[in-house]
């Protein structure tokens, strides 16, 4: 098969690129298609602030028949190179049919992309940054993806490994049967409330810009120390929390407080996948419909995040928001719950997660190749 390499340029191209996946994912059951409209908006700068930030490339290849086969984002993070003193570029949004002669010319393709920038070393796949959807799915393709989770073929492995690409980092998934609050955590949380030390409070979204600063504050402040964080400039956070606004639920948003201080948060989603799997895409004719519609009966939900700051870790917080999340998830008749992810060398996450029930159920990878060698 005669293959070439196209660069994205006009809106047709970017058409192309984003709906590639459909052709890719044409047999699998477990994969769940974007809202077309969303990509569109993702991947336009105007919208996206991230895209103002960094220098970001989208490539197809494409078969001799002029059919779309393959597809890549290159990533020049500013941002990322400067915190870490690198000369690194990431790859992202890799698709490819079952054939090694095009995932090959895409990776090859990036290669050359990072001599031309005089970058030394690739990192992916990153859609587009480590604060968005990140790592190649390398274990629990059985069971389906929560929201914000990728997913791909279990081929793609084999082919970026083939290529050169080495294990840098595992993201782990967990999941947590929710049956009943552990009665540790249960003890645990009486006698903190006794101390009154710190309080915890669901977000409210009647003040959403003004609760949001604070949440962003927090992420930036407590995740600045784990392996390949960027801050988020407030217009990207903004960007991104304004697109789950439609489905963020308060009584599952938690803001803690010491002494009307801001100091932790934690974030629980429903999974809108079990919506989005219908949808195919489409907001329209029925889309939205169907997604307000459903969206008050999923049973499902992902634990985003959760973050406190360094100096008050000592408190308790994190348990008092695992409490409140838990018991949230028992009034509202949860079955479980995904939390995800975490740095799989993260024990001061992992070991409270795994205590209080959760166990790993999935794997993505960042991978990385020295591109000078």
């Amino acid at each position: 098969m005669a293959l070439s390499v196209k660069k994205v340029k006009t809106p047709a191209d970017k058409n192309q690129f984003i709906r590639l996946p459909w052709k890719i994912y044409n047999n699998f059951p477990s994969w769940v298609p974007p809202l077309t409209s969303e990509r569109k908006k993702f991947l336009n700068s105007e919208i996206n602030p991230f895209l103002r930030e960094s220098e970001v490339e989208l490539f197809l290849v494409i078969s001799d028949d002029k059919v779309p086969v393959g597809r890549i984002a290159f990533i020049l993070n500013h941002a990322h190179n400067k915190i870490y003193s690198e000369r690194t570029g990431f790859f992202g949004m890799f698709e490819t049919i079952n054939d090694r002669q095009v995932s090959d010319l895409l990776l090859n393709t990036t290669k050359i992309w990072c001599l031309k920038n005089k970058l030394n070393k690739l990192l992916g796949p990153v859609n587009l940054s480590t604060n968005h959807e990140c790592g190649l799915l390398v274990d629990g393709f059985d069971t389906l993806p929560v929201i914000g989770i990728p997913y791909n073929p279990e081929y793609y492995v084999d082919f970026v490994e083939s290529w050169g690409l080495n294990k840098v980092k595992d993201l782990v998934s967990l999941r947590l049967d929710l049956i009943n609050i552990p009665e540790y955590l249960e003890l645990g949380v009486t006698r903190l409330r006794k101390r009154n030390r710190f309080s915890i409070r669901p977000i409210r979204l009647k003040e959403f810009d003004k609760e949001l600063g604070k949440i962003w504050e927090i992420y930036n402040s407590s995740w600045d120390s784990n392996w390949g964080f960027v801050p988020m400039s407030i217009e990207e956070f903004q960007y991104s929390a304004n697109e789950m606004k439609s489905f963020i639920q308060p009584e599952l948003c938690f803001i803690a407080e010491v002494q009307g201080k801001p100091v932790g948060f934690s974030i629980a989603l429903p999974d809108i996948n079990e919506v989005l799997k219908k949808m195919n895409g489409r907001l329209f004719p029925f889309g939205w419909a169907r997604f307000l519609w459903n969206k008050s009966n999923i049973k499902l939900y992902r634990v985003v995040a959760l973050g406190v700051k360094k100096q008050y870790r000592r408190l308790g917080i994190d348990a008092g928001l695992y409490y409140e999340t838990y018991k949230t998830f028992l009034e509202k008749k949860i079955k479980w719950c995904d939390m995800s992810w975490m740095l799989e060398e993260n024990k001061d996450i992992l070991n409270p997660m795994e205590r209080i029930g959760g166990t790993i159920y999935k794997r993505h990878r960042i991978y990385e190749r020295n591109i000078l060698s």
